[in-house]
């Protein structure tokens, strides 16, 4: 059985399984931080810790469904371009579009 560390609910990186605890907050603390300077068509609304019921028979959580539903809410932070549809964190996603171009017509 491969054992995958945890996955960070709002950026969506592994981490240790003591560092997780420690990251999230601060996590959470850069990302209000980030939203905040952003313009308010691309604020997001806080991204919500997933609660995921799943033990197993030995009493443990199932981690890899903390970590797909993790994954899932850090993807969902994700907001697409209007022009070509790829998908970024709204700060790049400022970046992204002063260089995207509609394709030209054949």
């Amino acid at each position: 059985m491969i054992r995958h560390p945890p996955v960070c609910y709002i950026c969506g990186r592994e981490y240790g399984t003591t560092s997780i605890s420690i990251h999230e907050p601060q996590c959470l603390k850069k990302w209000h931080n980030e939203n905040n300077l952003l313009p308010k068509e691309f604020r997001r609304p806080v991204p919500k810790k997933p609660e995921v019921r799943t033990i197993t028979a030995k009493g443990f959580y199932d981690l890899d469904a903390l970590n797909e539903a993790a994954w899932t809410s850090a993807q969902s932070q994700l907001v697409p371009c209007n022009v070509c549809g790829r998908t970024f964190l709204p700060d790049r996603l400022i970046v992204h579009q002063r260089s995207c171009k509609p394709k030209a017509a054949k």
